[in-house]
């Protein structure tokens, strides 16, 4: 597993911030977010709030912003909650998931179909990072890459 605090990126992130259910670090074009344990993930209860301040930090709805899921504990998002995201006003450039697990990595399979950003799996929080860096450093891909 990978915990963002034991890597050479933390010493990068501009600011942590810690919810009630999850820890978030802030970087110029992207975020990662660390759930706690046993979470159930959903918008209105974690999503929407947590959204709404990182929007006005970030002084945009997020469309300029990747975020990365890194899957270091056990928790569950409620898949269906992504449809109340993409009717809200919030965008996002990208979406990944570092998933450590053959669990995690299909539960992140069924996130997928309910996603219309430019969608990552990866096995490793340095990879994800990369590919965040180049959909916000190079202006994005292209296509829409959904790969897993």
């Amino acid at each position: 597993m990978g915990y963002l605090k034991d890597s050479p990126f933390y010493h990068d992130a501009i600011s942590e911030r810690r919810y009630d259910c999850a820890t978030y670090y802030l970087f110029d074009t992207y975020i990662i977010a660390e759930i706690d344990e046993g979470i159930v993930y959903t918008w209105d209860d974690h999503a929407e709030p947590i959204v709404a301040e990182l929007s006005e930090l970030y002084d945009q709805k997020g469309e300029g912003l990747v975020l990365i899921s890194n899957r270091v504990h056990s928790y569950s998002v409620k898949p269906s909650d992504w449809i109340k995201f993409f009717k809200s006003d919030y965008k996002l450039k990208g979406y990944a998931i570092v998933s450590y697990s053959r669990k995690g990595f299909i539960a992140s399979l069924v996130e997928k179909l309910f996603m219309r950003n430019l969608f990552k799996n990866f096995n490793n929080l340095e990879d994800a990072i990369a590919w965040a860096k180049s959909l916000t450093q190079n202006g994005g891909e292209k296509s829409k890459d959904k790969s897993a």
